[in-house]
């Protein structure tokens, strides 16, 4: 049977302790008074940015991912729900896709997918049908995410309109479909390792072939010195760090911070080190406390920028969690440990931005206390 670390124990939380955190936060991030997290009266639920005020494929896999992890069976399929009949695209280019945004109503803002809810869709699904059983329909969940899964990396071929998630060449995730570059954070070797045992059987071998590239540009991807790694990324791992039509994103900036995290939990899931695993250490150094972590964006080499950080408390929680990178009682792990104390002592975030931090420090608690599971 697999063993999870739980750094909270190795800090020195009891299990009581760790209990009562986790399952408070998960009260209130569902259904206390600043959940953003609705149920509709037709058996469905959504996940709101409330920084943007629509529902996005990010939150709701996301959303799906704690359910599954926590047993939440309910909340998991009224998220599914709301997903597949109003986020699903059913013809067109991007048929087989989710609308990355839709206002709360439902409508689509926008007909474009954003390959991160993808992931996180299949995964989340896979792992409900391990845990609770497929049914019929929608729920038949591993039918879903192989189905989500064959759409990201055969789109535009044998006549079928679109284009793949996926570079078929270096086997790199693409910020979008059709992108001529990537975003760090969307890496997962994690889950790649497990798509490669459960997806379609004709495309295993490329998800391997995926979890040992996304490794590998992890390294490239992630300064050597701080760790710090940009939103998006050209294939060689350099920054884009040119102005888009939407803005600049070649810095350490919001979507970022999820790179670390990603990092963490391959390692507890893998151990699967060609170089990327130093990463959480590297930037909890840079960092030094975590009130330096919430002061401004930076370039990935360690120089500030004049843009205040939107979501402080994301950005501790990620550092945080990269402690399942620094072996327990080795010389970094002093390091990790006051960054896993410093997290312990935060709530959840309240306020407008609330949405991504508390979606962020759900899943590090759930990571550092043992919880963020295979199924």
């Amino acid at each position: 049977m697999r063993t999870y670390r739980n750094v909270f124990k190795e800090i020195g939380k009891s299990d009581a302790e760790i209990d009562k955190k986790l399952e408070d936060a998960i009260r209130e991030f569902f259904h206390g008074e600043d959940s953003f997290y609705h149920e509709t009266d037709d058996g469905m639920g959504y996940l709101e940015d409330t920084g943007n005020h629509d529902a996005r494929t990010e939150g709701m896999s996301y959303g799906m991912m704690m359910c599954v992890q926590m047993d939440m069976k309910e909340e998991f399929d009224r998220i599914w729900k709301w997903a597949k009949k109003y986020m699903y695209m059913e013809d067109g280019e991007n048929e087989g896709y989710f609308a990355w945004s839709c206002g709360t109503d439902g409508k689509k803002n926008s007909f474009g997918p954003a390959p991160d809810g993808e992931e996180f869709f299949a995964m989340s699904l896979f792992f409900a049908s391990h845990r609770w059983g497929s049914a019929d329909g929608i729920f038949d969940y591993d039918s879903q995410a192989r189905a989500i899964l064959r759409a990201c990396l055969h789109k535009g071929e044998s006549g079928r309109p679109g284009k793949a998630m996926w570079n078929r060449d270096n086997a790199l995730v693409l910020f979008v479909p059709g992108s001529p570059f990537s975003d760090p954070s969307y890496h997962l070797p994690h889950f790649y390792e497990l798509f490669a045992e459960w997806a379609d059987e004709d495309d295993r071998p490329f998800w391997k072939k995926a979890a040992a590239a996304s490794r590998d540009y992890l390294v490239t991807a992630c300064h050597g010195r701080t760790g710090l790694s940009s939103e998006y990324a050209n294939f060689d791992g350099s920054p884009v760090d040119k102005e888009l039509p939407w803005g600049n994103f070649g810095s350490f900036f919001s979507d970022a911070y999820r790179t670390a995290a990603n990092i963490a939990l391959d390692a507890e899931w893998f151990g699967d080190d060609r170089g990327q695993l130093d990463v959480p250490l590297r930037m909890m150094r840079f960092f030094g406390t975590e009130l330096e972590a919430v002061r401004c964006a930076y370039k990935i080499d360690g120089t500030p920028l004049d843009r205040t950080v939107l979501h402080p408390l994301g950005l501790l929680s990620t550092i945080a969690q990269g402690a399942l990178a620094v072996p327990y009682a080795s010389e970094g792990f002093g390091i990790a440990s006051r960054w896993v104390e410093s997290f312990w002592r935060q709530p959840l975030r309240k306020g407008e931005r609330r949405y991504y931090d508390n979606c962020l420090y759900i899943f590090a608690l759930l990571a550092l206390s043992g919880r963020y599971r295979i199924w």
